[in-house]
């Protein structure tokens, strides 16, 4: 009887570096953030209110437009800083704004009349938020320097990259 090879079918999952999950999570984040805003033009009122002059308990003004563009530019320069910034640096401020915009995001079910609507947008975008916080903290380390000259398994490990004295390297 003859036996029939399969290919292996097994995915390969490579590990995700922290720097694109956190500018994913963040990119996801704004999403929400914009269509939940977006469809809350639905909302009926809401688009009265704004021709009115007024968005939930604030005046249509600069100062109101400059503060929103702010809280909307801040999540989405993170995307890029998430992806650009010196590890230590990447890590503080992510776990910084992450942890300021907590309470932005919960504000934003106050006074608000479709719970339903506004409570699965929240719940999301601090979902999103706390995987954020999750992926900064535990931030993978490297091994200090000092501590692999010491260690007998890292000096096993150079030899073996090194190989042997005389070796010439690329050549067959």
């Amino acid at each position: 009887m003859m036996e029939t090879r399969h290919p292996d079918t097994a995915l390969d999952d490579q590990p995700i570096p922290v720097r694109v999950r956190l500018a994913a999570t963040w990119t996801s984040f704004m999403f929400l953030y914009a269509y939940v805003d977006i469809l809350n033009f639905f909302t009926p009122g809401v688009v009265e209110d704004i021709l009115d002059g007024r968005v939930f308990e604030f005046d249509l003004s600069q100062t109101f437009s400059t503060t929103a563009l702010t809280l909307v530019a801040i999540p989405i320069l993170m995307v890029v800083l998430s992806a650009t910034l010196p590890a230590r640096a990447n890590r503080v401020t992510n776990l910084v704004v992450a942890a300021a915009y907590v309470p932005v995001t919960a504000f934003n079910a106050v006074g608000e009349s479709w719970l339903y609507f506004y409570g699965l947008g929240i719940v999301l975008e601090l979902t999103l938020l706390a995987l954020i916080l999750r992926y900064a903290w535990t931030w993978p380390r490297t091994t200090p320097p000092a501590i692999l000259a010491t260690d007998p398994d890292a000096a096993a490990v150079r030899a073996w990259v090194a190989g042997p004295p005389n070796a010439t390297r690329g050549e067959d």
